[in-house]
């Protein structure tokens, strides 16, 4: 049994200053403010030394709902890891790996974006997810509620998705408005599932892991609010 199925059995565990569980929240969110500082970097030299282009035409030249399922696997094998990977140098590379991937893969997205809409509208969706990861952590934190049921939801939800989005390759249409709505739905949720875990299931050790679920959920967040706004605009 995993150190996450074990904490799960314990339920919840109190959070005052200076005890153990302080310090996991503490440093849960000072990794996932590492990994988002990371991404930013990546992207920032990615555009800044014209790499961004290159690897925008390669990834477009191909069915762009390739992209996109190549973007919801790789956030559901992150959450996997973090929800797995017992060691924590294993947990430290799925963290790092994923954050490379996932600024390669939103290449073409920031790359649309910025050629559509300038590049106000990607501070726009930054600012949107701030905003929206910013309340549901206080949701969750408030109501200090388990938020375990939401598991089932996320799952038929990424199945339906990837389902879709598979769907869209295979037989050419195309994934609009509502789709894009119900996807930042969804990571919404996963947010409120993850935050949930971080207050009530994970290990101590864990906390590498934690940021990662929650880094994989912020990301999907903003991949969708960005696809919104730029479909507005």
């Amino acid at each position: 049994m995993s150190s996450y199925d074990q904490s799960t059995r314990r339920g919840a565990m109190p959070i005052t200053a200076g005890n153990a569980r302080a310090t996991f929240v503490t440093r849960t969110y000072l990794h996932l403010l590492g990994a988002i500082i990371a991404f930013t970097g990546i992207e920032m030299y990615l555009f800044q030394s014209g790499l961004a282009e290159t690897v925008a035409q390669a990834l477009l030249s191909t069915h762009w709902g390739l992209v996109m399922g190549g973007f919801v696997l790789i956030g559901w094998l992150a959450t996997r890891f973090a929800h797995t990977a017992e060691s924590q140098a294993v947990q430290y590379l799925a963290l790092a790996a994923y954050v490379v991937l996932d600024a390669i893969i939103f290449v073409p997205m920031l790359y649309m974006a910025q050629s559509a809409a300038g590049g106000g509208v990607i501070e726009k969706a930054a600012y949107v997810t701030l905003i929206g990861f910013g309340v549901l952590t206080c949701i969750a934190w408030g109501l200090r509620k388990d938020f375990s049921f939401l598991r089932g939801v996320m799952i038929w939800g990424g199945c339906i998705a990837l389902a879709a989005i598979v769907g869209s390759f295979i037989f050419g249409y195309d994934l609009g408005f509502y789709f894009s709505v119900a996807m930042v739905a969804l990571a919404g949720a996963s947010i409120l599932y993850d935050t949930s875990n971080v207050i009530h299931h994970y290990d101590e050790s864990r906390y590498v892991g934690a940021a990662l679920s929650l880094f994989a959920s912020v990301a999907m967040m903003f991949w969708y609010v960005l696809r919104l706004l730029t479909q507005r605009d």
